[in-house]
């Protein structure tokens, strides 16, 4: 058994408003382990997912075939994009993607089969079934309409790894199903990513979505105190976005303006990679003159300390 936590505590100073405020990002706490060869398990806790307790995983796993054949059952993050796919010690800024916290952000209850194959070129594709309930409405929820994943990964050379998923989900009365492709380079000191996503509504409810993600990172060792120091850029976008929840008229209406930032930063590690890391970034939010932003999407100053144990 083991067992591991992740603990991220920030201050953010918006200048727009002249305020700032400290919060506890995230604290959360997890068992994983294997009851026999080929049964694993995990289970997750965050006890300040931005002030909320939540239950994030919680499933079984069988490995077989010496791990080329995975089937998963429980609650867990839908296999869908690059970013929104990382754990919270495994970003690279204090602040997620659009793409991970709006657009591709789906954490659901299912089952999922994984397959892995291919020796230089190794493959991974992993797809699965999930209610569509979310994480808090399982007891009592009955479907005829379960949503569905597939994400594909191939890596070239060690170094680059090339993503391409879909995802159908049916938040009420209207599917809406997103597309995603990504690729990243990564030599251990340069991290060059890239990654785009289209979420489209059924009959043309909302208009559809367009995502983009695209940072550098560039890590510099050091000796003395830090182990390394790296300075990151990030590029994103996202266009008028919904939910896909319909409105008291029945409509879908745009809950996140569109906006592109610019993110800038260097991160300070105190040991191995993403184990203990202050990280310092500045957002840049642009949006169309008509926007109304939301009270914490707007230009920040944001200094982190994460802790991975």
């Amino acid at each position: 058994m083991r067992i591991n936590g992740t603990v991220r505590a920030k201050f953010e100073y918006q200048p727009d408003i002249d305020k700032g405020r400290f919060e506890v990002r995230n604290a959360r706490f997890g068992l994983s382990g294997s009851v026999t060869p080929v049964v694993d398990y995990k289970a997750e806790i965050d006890l300040s997912d931005e002030g909320s307790i939540r239950m994030l995983d919680a499933y079984v796993r069988l490995d077989m075939l010496r791990s080329r054949l995975r089937f998963t059952i429980g609650q867990m993050r839908v296999p869908f994009t690059i970013d929104a796919h990382r754990s919270p010690h495994e970003q690279y800024f204090a602040n997620r993607s659009f793409i991970a916290k709006q657009a591709g952000n789906v954490r659901d209850v299912g089952a999922t089969l994984g397959w892995s194959f291919g020796g230089e070129i190794p493959v991974v594709i992993e797809g699965g079934l999930f209610n569509g309930s979310g994480l808090t409405e399982q007891k009592d929820f009955w479907t005829g309409r379960f949503n569905y994943s597939i994400k594909g990964q191939a890596w070239f050379a060690e170094r680059v790894n090339l993503t391409l998923g879909f995802q159908k989900v049916r938040p009420e009365a209207v599917d809406v199903c997103m597309y995603d492709a990504g690729v990243f380079y990564d030599d251990g000191r340069w991290h060059v990513e890239a990654e785009y996503l289209r979420k489209n509504y059924a009959g043309g409810a909302f208009p559809g979505v367009n995502a983009v993600d695209a940072f550098v990172c560039r890590d510099f060792p050091v000796k003395r105190i830090l182990n390394r120091i790296s300075a990151l850029l990030r590029y994103d976008y996202l266009s008028d976005h919904s939910d896909g929840t319909f409105g008291s008229d029945g409509v879908l209406h745009a809950d996140d303006p569109a906006r592109h930032r610019i993110t800038g930063g260097l991160t300070f590690g105190l040991g191995l990679p993403f184990r203990a890391d202050i990280r310092l970034n500045y957002e840049a939010y642009f949006y169309r003159a008509s926007a109304v932003p939301a009270v914490s999407e707007q230009d920040k100053l944001v200094v982190e300390f994460m802790v991975r144990f």
